[in-house]
């Protein structure tokens, strides 16, 4: 019995942070090294980080990647060590994993597929490799291989994938598989998406099962760099059955999961299989023979332990609290913000936004306790001082409620209740005789008194643009991050004011529509994340019916109103932007999915979506920078490209209204 104790490494790195990048790895291996693993799979690119974008053309930057591998070389000593870079071969740049064992580089494998889909743009840069290309590439006078190797410890064979080529048709693991690999290494960047972590399971597992071989598999963790969030996610898998899960979106920087592997065990599996046919292997050319030997180790139970709400009920409400206040976490510290400043307005976005950050630091106390968690915040003067969250949160979040005469004694109430709640600092600003002097200065100059009648929707904008500069005065003064609080489901259809509540620096929700984020904040007055408990004052919010409160208290505006029932807007939007539907063919199904509704009010919908859709993407495009959770983004910079000028659909719409 061959026993290797293997071992994945989570890291949250950060785009060209060389010192904090390569600390981090250096920390994962002298981690492993002392838990007696012999073999660490890092996660893709973990040297430069991989959200470089056009950085990775830089020859300065491919340079000093490879100095740092080079660098890192003497720490692998007794050890099997995989690591991620760009590697410049042959005219193109290449994303690759290198091998190191034992203080000696064995050469390095190209990743084949490219991500270039959704918000992946890989061949922007790199080139696939033909898998069938073997090559030397020379560094510093010594040669080395490059390709779709297979690298042989003295008879124990490992393979890679990296990430996307195990998500393509034409993948390497079945290559890697005739050639009797024992143990396949899967370097992943793989972004957070709603219910992703499921589909990954059974990718790892039917990879380990299909192809009769040990599937490790690790990914980055947290916000790289900026949009994208990773959650860590680490797998271990052989001939079906799952050795190991790693704890996902955690705060620390180095997330170890490891698992004992039995490679004769994994062998006979895999010669049961009536698909392995060793006499088909071709990969002769593509092995490396290394002088290297697993050392033997004892059985023993590697505890891997994951959190319960990983299997629980609400699994998309957990994921949605855990990595929005990771992802704010970490544009906190890296961006060297000293805090959060946030418009209130007594409302169910805001008030989304508050607590998100509320629970970055519940959620980080819990896990990191006092000490790491301030450690990370050390830029910010006088914080370490404090103990407790009570006295934490003040000084990371400021809220802010500014009235105007159309404000309601409900919102005010909601929205002073919640900041005490959470514990935030309170300021309540009146900018009615601001929107009163912008109104009398303006009808002066136009010759004529605005009014509600003519001038509606000027005047609804005004209220909210008003109270743009005094958040942002505060925001400056504090020197903290300004959270815009607009939602993907006013995104779709442009129910927003440019420069008023889109104002900020990073829009947490904008991701998110607003169907889930009520369903969200009930479960966070009911329920909540285990660590943190439930905000019950969130009863406040719940209870109202949304209203952007910018008419008239008499005039009795409400979201829904204006647009449209929520669950509606938020399926038309997935309708005709995710799935491309044409309004007739959308009409169609809206009568089967909504036949509560008649068929002219439907139509009328319908038409009123496609129209705000195309008129409003030029407020898309000015968007302050968004998280990705889902693969249903409206972001025009990371996923969903659309024309700022169209025909707007209307031949199409012109063909719905025949039908009725």
């Amino acid at each position: 019995m061959q026993l290797i104790k293997v071992t994945t490494a989570a890291l949250n790195q950060t785009p060209l942070d060389w010192e904090g990048n390569v600390t981090h790895i250096q920390s994962a291996i002298a981690a492993a090294r002392d838990q007696g693993a012999s073999l660490i799979c890092l996660p893709e690119l973990c040297i430069t980080g991989y959200g470089c974008e056009d950085a990775f053309l830089s020859v300065g930057v491919q340079q000093r990647a490879l100095q740092v591998l080079l660098d890192l070389v003497p720490l692998t000593e007794g050890l099997v060590v995989s690591l991620g870079l760009p590697l410049f071969h042959g005219g193109a740049l290449y994303n690759c994993a290198c091998l190191i064992a034992d203080q000696q580089i064995l050469g390095f494998v190209a990743k084949n597929q490219l991500a270039g889909e959704g918000i992946h743009y890989e061949p922007r840069w790199f080139k696939p490799w033909d898998a069938r290309q073997v090559s030397e590439i020379e560094i510093q006078g010594r040669s080395y291989p490059i390709g779709n190797l297979i690298f042989d410890c003295k008879g124990v064979r490992i393979g890679f994938e990296i990430c996307e080529d195990a998500w393509a048709s034409h993948r390497p693991a079945h290559a890697l598989s005739q050639a009797a690999v024992d143990l396949i290494l899967n370097p992943s960047a793989s972004h957070f998406a709603f219910g992703k972590q499921e589909i990954r399971r059974r990718l790892v597992l039917e990879s380990s099962r299909a192809y009769g071989v040990t599937y490790v598999y690790t990914n980055l963790l947290g916000n790289e760099a900026g949009r994208i969030i990773y959650d860590g996610a680490a797998l271990i898998a052989s001939s079906g059955k799952l050795l190991a899960e790693g704890r996902r979106l955690s705060f620390a920087d180095v997330v170890l999961t490891t698992a004992i592997v039995d490679v004769d065990l994994t062998r006979m599996n895999r010669a049961r299989l009536m698909s392995f046919q060793p006499q088909q292997a071709h990969l002769t050319a593509n092995r490396v023979a290394v002088l290297f030997s697993f050392p033997d180790i004892e059985p023993e139970t590697v505890q891997n332990k994951i959190p319960m709400w990983e299997h629980g009920p609400a699994v998309k409400e957990e994921e949605f609290a855990r990595t929005i206040a990771l992802a704010l976490f970490d544009y906190l510290r890296k961006s060297r913000a000293k805090g959060f400043v946030i418009s209130l307005s007594g409302g169910a976005d805001s008030a989304a936004a508050a607590v998100l950050v509320w629970l970055l630091l519940k959620l980080g106390l819990d896990e990191l306790g006092t000490e790491k968690f301030l450690s990370k915040l050390a830029y910010i003067e006088r914080l370490a001082e404090l103990k407790t969250a009570e006295q934490i949160l003040p000084r990371l979040l400021t809220c802010m409620y500014q009235a105007t005469r159309n404000s309601s004694e409900t919102t005010e109430q909601a929205a002073a209740s919640l900041a005490e709640a959470l514990g935030a600092e309170y300021l309540r600003l009146d900018v009615d005789s601001i929107v009163e002097a912008y109104t009398d200065i303006v009808s002066e100059a136009v010759g004529r008194d605005l009014n509600w009648d003519e001038d509606d929707i000027a005047l609804q904008n005004i209220q909210a643009r008003v109270r743009a500069p005094g958040v942002w005065l505060v925001a400056n003064v504090r020197d903290s991050l300004l959270l815009a609080t607009s939602n993907r489901s006013e995104a779709a259809v442009g129910y927003t004011t440019m420069d008023g509540d889109t104002c900020g620096g990073l829009s947490p929700i904008s991701g998110i529509d607003k169907a889930f984020l009520r369903r969200w904040l009930n479960w966070m007055c009911e329920t909540g994340p285990r660590e943190t408990g439930n905000l019950p004052v969130l009863d406040l919010i719940n209870l109202q019916e949304p209203t952007a409160e910018l008419r008239p208290q008499n005039a009795g505006q409400t979201d829904e109103q204006d647009l449209m029932p929520y669950d509606l807007l938020d399926w038309v939007e997935r309708a005709a932007i995710r799935d491309k539907q044409a309004p007739v063919d959308l009409f169609r199904m809206a009568r089967v999915e909504f036949p509560e509704y008649a068929p002219a009010q439907l139509e009328d919908w319908i038409e009123r979506f496609f129209r705000l859709w195309s008129r409003n993407q030029w407020k898309r495009e000015r968007y302050a920078p968004s998280f990705h959770v889902d693969d249903e983004n409206l972001d025009p910079k990371t996923w969903c490209r659309f024309p700022i000028l169209s025909g707007g659909f209307e031949q199409e719409l012109s063909e719905m209204r025949d039908l009725l």
